[in-house]
């Protein structure tokens, strides 16, 4: 069953609006298209050990794109909101990115200053 858990649950979307959402504890991630509520909130709960609260899904249809002579599409996606509960706790995974990045920048503001 393992296995099949994290087949549900592709990656998490990484973006402004998303990480706004984060704030109110809700968490974004692509999953697969075959999933349902049911098996996404199964999944989360298990990855994660939180409690979900709800989950909304929105589908984006394939979109057509061309590159010279060659057209073709590029795959549709299917994405998961995931609305915690208040008396859970935040998924770790995605702070440990907002966290890197700042130390990214952390680096980069030491270099501007020896030179």
């Amino acid at each position: 069953m393992s296995d099949s858990v994290h087949n549900v649950i592709k990656t998490p979307v990484v973006t402004e609006k998303s990480m706004d959402l984060m704030g109110d504890r809700k968490y974004t991630f692509l999953v697969a298209p075959h999933a349902n509520k049911i098996e996404i909130r199964n999944a989360i709960e298990k990855i994660f050990d939180v409690k979900v609260q709800q989950v909304n899904l929105m589908n984006e249809r394939k979109k057509f794109r061309r590159y010279g002579k060659y057209s073709g599409y590029k795959a549709a996606k299917r994405k998961a909101i995931i609305t915690l509960t208040t008396d859970s706790k935040e998924i770790p995974v995605l702070k440990q990115q907002d966290q890197g990045d700042q130390s990214k920048s952390a680096d980069s503001a030491k270099k501007d200053d020896k030179k």
